[in-house]
């Protein structure tokens, strides 16, 4: 794509799991990519979807995976969803969430039969009758849906999985209800890496293999979009998104000659 560069950018939004790494090992050159960014004074951020791990827990991962981070740039739909509760007083939750994931919420009390929301993430193999019609229960009874995103699938060990979206889509199915969704491609996840930025939406760019998560949701929000041919990319996916990315990449590594304008 030699018609578009990055060279304007002064500020990037790094996907993870996809984008700078799959699984536990690292995408080729990723690591040299953040680097290159930084050398030349590009604010970096690292958002994602991820619903299985705290922050701590990522980047814990990212240090050992060989990525430079700080626990402030990293940006999870965690952040979002304590923030939003907070806001909510002292609600009573149910966690539908890894254990690692449900640390963040230590601050809210927990109840699984009335509780106030329900958030959910990605519970893998934990996603079962009995945990989908107590949360159709609970919501029967009053309880909002609280949901981290609502992904189809990813690529994991073994291939692709089915996320958490398709069991947020049968609770609101079921319930007659519809989910609040703070992870990404929600404009007030993406608000909340630009506030800390502190640069204009147009000087700031998303990297990321989803290209209706990542890209689309970047691109709402002013952000150029750019989509990277490693993860979950699917070239049909692509084409039936209705998402016109601003860079098709092959990977991220191609990152630092978009920031000197050469094609990629």
């Amino acid at each position: 794509m030699g018609e578009h560069t990055l060279s304007r950018i002064r500020g990037v939004l790094f996907d993870l799991d996809g984008t700078l790494y799959l699984g536990d090992e690292p995408i080729a050159g990723a690591a040299e990519a953040v680097e290159a960014a930084r050398s030349r004074g590009i604010a970096c951020r690292f958002v994602t979807n991820t619903s299985t791990k705290s922050a701590i827990t990522i980047l814990e991962k990212m240090h050992r995976l060989g990525f430079a981070a700080e626990a402030s740039e990293i940006f999870t739909p965690s952040t979002a969803c304590v923030s939003f509760l907070r806001e909510a007083g002292t609600p009573k939750v149910m966690l539908l969430l890894e254990p690692d994931a449900a640390e963040e919420f230590a601050e809210f009390e927990r109840n699984d039969v009335e509780p106030d929301y329900i958030v959910i993430g990605d519970i893998g193999e934990r996603w079962d009758y009995q945990v989908l019609n107590s949360a159709f229960r609970a919501v029967q009874k009053g309880a909002r849906l609280l949901a981290y995103h609502k992904s189809r699938y990813y690529r994991g060990a073994g291939g692709m999985r089915l996320d958490a979206g398709p069991f947020v889509a049968a609770l609101e199915y079921a319930a007659g209800v519809e989910a609040t969704v703070l992870g990404k491609p929600t404009q007030t996840f993406f608000s909340l890496a630009l506030r800390s930025l502190d640069l204009p939406p147009a000087e700031v760019a998303t990297i990321g293999d989803d290209v209706e998560n990542d890209v689309g949701g970047a691109q709402e929000a002013g952000m150029l979009g750019v989509l990277v041919r490693t993860g979950k990319y699917r070239e049909e996916a692509l084409q039936g998104s209705g998402v016109t990315p601003d860079v098709v990449a092959d990977s991220v590594a191609g990152l630092q000659a978009l920031l000197t304008g050469a094609s990629v």
